[in-house]
């Protein structure tokens, strides 16, 4: 079980660095799942993109399909420092993405740091 506040290292020029504006950050986590190492390569010649990692690189913290409109997943509980006046990002994102989309807008792009 994976419990508590852990670091987050981001990879500059994806959506969740964008979203953050940080290159880590802390997010709390309460997980027993990971993303199997054996399956990364593979994950990653197919289009996928872990952005976020563990600092010694042995945990995939986040993930990003680049070619949708907007995917963004995490190992990490956003929702636990989520408030209906300060959003955590992830979530703002997501929900200024179904605005776009429903508004017929282009891919948005996220400058928030």
């Amino acid at each position: 079980m994976r419990l508590g506040v852990h670091k987050v290292i981001l990879h500059e020029g994806t959506l969740v660095y964008d979203l953050y504006g940080s290159k880590e950050i802390y997010e709390r986590h309460r997980h027993r799942w990971e993303v199997n190492p054996r399956y990364w390569n593979l994950l990653e010649k197919n289009g996928m993109i872990f952005s976020g990692k563990s600092p010694d690189g042995k945990r995939m913290e986040t993930l990003e399909l680049p070619d949708r409109f907007f995917f963004l997943a995490s190992q990490f509980h956003g929702e636990f420092r989520s408030r209906p006046g300060r959003p955590e990002p992830e979530y703002y994102g997501f929900v200024k993405a179904c605005s776009d989309k429903k508004m017929g807008k282009s891919k948005p792009k996220f400058r928030l740091g």
